[in-house]
C-alpha cells in the first residue's frame, strides 16, 4: 500500500513539472516557447496589439481565422501548423510596419505560411538565417507585397518539405538561385510579377515533381535550358512578358502532360520546333508577341484537344493551311498582325466549337466563305479588318455580327452577274478604270476579278458605281 502510494505521489510530481512547460488551452497542452512565438508572429504583422491578450488559446477555446494547430496524438500537444493572412480572412490589417519575424523558428511544425497583401509601405526582405530552419515548411506563399524587395536567398533551399513556392506579385530582384533545383518535393514554383532577371539556371531539371512553373512578367534573359524538357510531371508552363531569347527547346516536345504553353511576349525567333507535335495534351498554346517569322507551324494539327491558338504578332507569313479540320475542340483561334497571304480556308467555319476568330491586319484575300450558322454563332468576335484583299458575301450575315465584319468589302459577285459588270464597264471605261485603285486591294486590272470573272468591290462603293455605269 505504501508503495502504491509512493508511485501516485511520483506521477503528480512528473505532472507538475511538465506542466511548467506547457501552456493549458483547455483540451490540450501547447508548449509555452511556441505559444509565445505564434504571439511574437503574429504582433510583427497585425496592427492590434491585443492579439495575444483576446486569444491566448489560440489552438482551442480562442481560435482566431487564419490560424491552425494541430494535435499530436502521442503527446496530446498542440502545434501551430498554418498560418494565414490576407483579405479573404477576417483578422485586423498588416500594420505599416509589418515584418517577417525570426520568431517563425519558434514554430517548427509550420507547414503553411501565407502571408499576402501585407507589406505595402515599410521594405521588406527575405532573411537568409530564416530559411536555415522551417525544414516542416510544404507551402510557402508571399503575394502581392509591393515593398517585399531584394533577393531570393539561396538558403530557400533548405525548405526540404516544400511543395509550393509562390512569391508572385512583389518586388523581388536579381537572379532566379539555382540552389531552387535541391527542392526535390517542389511541385509548383510561382514567381511571376517581379523584377527578376537572369538565366534560367540549368539545375532546374532538380525539380522533378514540378506541375506547374509559372515565371512570367519578370526580365529573364537568355535561352530557356534544354533541361526543362526533363521535367515530365510539368502541366503548365508560363514564361510570358519576359526577355528570352533563341528558339524554343525542342525538349518541349517530351512534356506529354502539358495542358498550358505560354511563352507570349519574349524574343523567341522560330521556327517552333515541329517535334512539339507530342503535346497531345496541350490545351493553351499562346505564342504571341514574338519575332517569330515563320510559317503556321504544321505541327498543331495534330494537337487535337487544342483550345486556344494564339499566334498574334509573330512576323508569320504565307498562307494558312488547310490542317484545322482536326481541331475539333478549338475554340478560338488569333491569327492578327502578321503577314498572312492567300484565302481563308472554308475549314475554319466548320469548327464547332469555335466563338472567336481574329485575322485582323494581315493580307488575305478572296471570299470569305462562311456559312450562315457559323457567323449567327461566332457574331461580334469575328475579326477581318484590315485585309485589304478579303470580300465578304452580302447574304451571309446577322444582327449579332459586328462592325468589324461589316468594315469588309462585300464581294460584287454576289449582286451582279459577269455580264452586268461587263456591260457597266463597257458604257463608262474609263471612269471604271479610274475608280478601280481605290476599288481593289491590288493593281488595277484582271487581278481584280474573282475565279468566275467577276468584281470584288467595297460595300460603300457599290451605289458610286451604280451611278457611274448609269
Amino acid at each position: 500500500m505504501a508503495f502504491v502510494s509512493l508511485l501516485v505521489v511520483g506521477i503528480l510530481v512528473f505532472l507538475a513539472v511538465d506542466g511548467a512547460l506547457c501552456y493549458d488551452t483547455g483540451g490540450g497542452d501547447m508548449e509555452e516557447d511556441e505559444l509565445f512565438g505564434l504571439f511574437e508572429v503574429m504582433g510583427s504583422l497585425l496592427e492590434d496589439p491585443t492579439w495575444a491578450e483576446m486569444h491566448p488559446s489560440p489552438c482551442t477555446d480562442t481560435p482566431w481565422p487564419g490560424v491552425e494547430c494541430g494535435l499530436m496524438e502521442e503527446t496530446l500537444i498542440f502545434h501551430v501548423t498554418k498560418i494565414h493572412v490576407g483579405d479573404d480572412v477576417v483578422v485586423p490589417p498588416c500594420k505599416s510596419s509589418a515584418k517577417i519575424s525570426d520568431s517563425l523558428l519558434k514554430l517548427p511544425y509550420l507547414t503553411t505560411l501565407s502571408l499576402i497583401n501585407c507589406f505595402t509601405q515599410s521594405p521588406v526582405s527575405l532573411s537568409k538565417p530564416l530559411f536555415h530552419s522551417l525544414s516542416s515548411l510544404e507551402h510557402l506563399t508571399l503575394q502581392s507585397n509591393p515593398t517585399l524587395s531584394g533577393e531570393i536567398p539561396t538558403s530557400i533551399s533548405n525548405l526540404s518539405s516544400l511543395r509550393t513556392l509562390c512569391l508572385s506579385q512583389n518586388n523581388l530582384s536579381g537572379e532566379i538561385p539555382k540552389e531552387i533545383g535541391r527542392l526535390v518535393n517542389l511541385q509548383q514554383l510561382v514567381l511571376s510579377h517581379n523584377n527578376l532577371s537572369g538565366p534560367i539556371a540549368q539545375e532546374i531539371r532538380g525539380l522533378q515533381r514540378l506541375t506547374i512553373l509559372d515565371l512570367s512578367w519578370n526580365s529573364l534573359q537568355e535561352t530557356v535550358p534544354a533541361s526543362i524538357g526533363e521535367l515530365t510531371s510539368l502541366e503548365k508552363i508560363d514564361l510570358s512578358w519576359n526577355k528570352l531569347r533563341g528558339t524554343p527547346p525542342p525538349e518541349l516536345g517530351k512534356l506529354r502532360r502539358l495542358v498550358l504553353l505560354d511563352f507570349s511576349h519574349n524574343y523567341f525567333t522560330g521556327p517552333i520546333p515541329e517535334n512539339m507535335s507530342g503535346l497531345q495534351q496541350l490545351q493553351y498554346l499562346i505564342m504571341e508577341g514574338n519575332p517569330l517569322n515563320s510559317r503556321i507551324p504544321s505541327f498543331a494539327k495534330w494537337l487535337t484537344n487544342l483550345s486556344v491558338l494564339t499566334l498574334s504578332g509573330c512576323g508569320l507569313h504565307g498562307p494558312i493551311p488547310n490542317m484545322f479540320s482536326n481541331l475539333i475542340n478549338l475554340t478560338a483561334l488569333s491569327l492578327d498582325n502578321n503577314s498572312l497571304e492567300g484565302t481563308v480556308p472554308p475549314e475554319l467555319g466548320e469548327l464547332q466549337n469555335l466563338d472567336t476568330l481574329n485575322l485582323s491586319s494581315n493580307h488575305l484575300s478572296g471570299q470569305l466563305l462562311f456559312p450562315q450558322d457559323f457567323m449567327n454563332r461566332i457574331g461580334q468576335r469575328l475579326d477581318i479588318r484590315e485585309n485589304n484583299g478579303l470580300c465578304t458575301n452580302p447574304a451571309v450575315g446577322t444582327s449579332n455580327t459586328s462592325s468589324r465584319f461589316l468594315q469588309n468589302p462585300t464581294c460584287l459577285a454576289a449582286i451582279f452577274p459577269a455580264t452586268t459588270n461587263k456591260t457597266m464597264a463597257d458604257k463608262n471605261p474609263d471612269r471604271v478604270e479610274d475608280l478601280r485603285p481605290n476599288l481593289y486591294g491590288g493593281n488595277a486590272g484582271s487581278d481584280h476579278l474573282n475565279s468566275d470573272g467577276k468584281f470584288v468591290l467595297f460595300p460603300g462603293l457599290v451605289l458610286l458605281f451604280l451611278l457611274c455605269g448609269s
